[in-house]
């Protein structure tokens, strides 16, 4: 429970990787400055709640000075960096959001994804994300999304990102305790992580975080478990292990990504080339931030709560009046068709 000792770790391992070639460095969810693995115990109600405090204090601001660390450590070792953070909104006092950080080779900082809907317990540590942050970011070392445990295992949320033309998908996850009951989560993630490379015919590097117990009780937070196993891998476009997976053990792996794979496997399989069918099912993303305000107003509490896109991430967006303009047009159509009983596009050009 130690931001600047995280972060510093962080940064290590960036210059570690980048010094060995590494090109995309992916880190786990919620790894600055820990995964909140502490359960409530109703007959120790206040525990929770101090830890939740002290995971406040520690999490990070975007931006802020240890995004700024991450960025510049990014630009020393010149490769692109997916890393999971605890993200603090001082707005707010309280607001935490299980938060991706996408950062370029050149250390700029590109967008942070916000974890959709927190799983189970999750949701009395982190606020809910909104759509802004479900992009694929053009960068040096390919197109490039990302998304938070559970996420995977919701399929608009994965088809929003695969329908941009993913290259590579960041999966990030905690790691997972080994439940008291026999139970084990090894098997979701696996199965998970394999199948979104194939459904998507992209890759897929998989981060999940390894403590060792002995470390974990030192923390001394009460009521958690720490046999966190890691899992970290690497996954080709057919489903197969380019490198890992790696259980048990704090490592760092690295594989080769051929995109021609992609092509190739696409030859079976295409998602967003021939076998697509968006004339009958396309995904609509409310793109808008989630604050209680509109006009002026919500648009500086968007602002002061990070929710405004950084010009890196807007490239090839509409400017706002041309979105505006082009939602006016869609509500017109859609009233001819009902004034007409049939498609306009039968009368008018488009």
């Amino acid at each position: 429970m130690n931001r600047e000792a995280t972060v510093d770790k962080a940064c290590s391992l960036i210059r570690e990787a980048g010094r060995n070639g590494a090109r995309l460095v992916v880190l786990p969810e919620t790894f600055v400055p820990m995964y909140p693995n502490w359960s409530i115990d109703l007959s120790n109600p206040t525990e929770w709640a101090h830890n939740l405090l002290m995971l406040t204090r520690n999490a990070v601001e975007v931006p802020g000075p240890q995004v700024t660390k991450l960025c510049d450590a990014a630009r020393a070792a010149q490769t692109c960096v997916c890393i999971g953070v605890n993200e603090y909104v001082s707005r707010f006092e309280g607001m935490l959001f299980n938060s991706l950080l996408f950062i370029d080779a050149d250390g700029t900082l590109l967008g942070v994804h916000r974890k959709l809907t927190p799983s189970n317990r999750e949701r009395c540590f982190w606020a809910r994300g909104d759509g802004m942050s479900l992009r694929v970011y053009d960068t040096t070392a390919g197109r490039i999304g990302g998304l938070i445990c559970y996420e995977h295992l919701q399929p608009l949320s994965k088809y929003m990102l695969m329908s941009q033309g993913e290259q590579i998908h960041c999966t990030c996850w905690p790691g997972w305790p080994n439940f008291a009951n026999g139970r084990s989560n090894k098997g979701v993630f696996d199965v998970a992580t394999r199948s979104y490379a194939i459904d998507g015919q992209c890759f897929v590097v998989a981060s999940s975080m390894y403590v060792d117990p002995a470390d974990g009780e030192r923390a001394g937070l009460g009521n958690a478990s720490w046999t966190f196993f890691g899992g970290s891998m690497i996954i080709g476009p057919e489903g197969d292990y380019i490198a890992g997976p790696v259980y048990d053990e704090e490592a760092i792996l690295y594989g080769e990504l051929d995109f021609d794979r992609i092509v190739l496997r696409k030859a079976a399989a295409d998602l967003t080339g021939k076998d697509n069918r968006w004339d009958i099912m396309r995904v609509e993303n409310n793109a808008r931030p989630y604050v209680p305000f509109s006009g002026s107003f919500g648009e500086r509490l968007a602002s002061e709560m990070g929710l405004q896109e950084s010009p890196a991430a807007r490239r090839g967006t509409p400017p706002d009046a041309l979105a505006r303009r082009l939602d006016a047009i869609d509500s017109e159509l859609r009233q001819l068709r009902e004034e007409l009983g049939r498609d306009p596009g039968d009368t008018f050009a488009p």
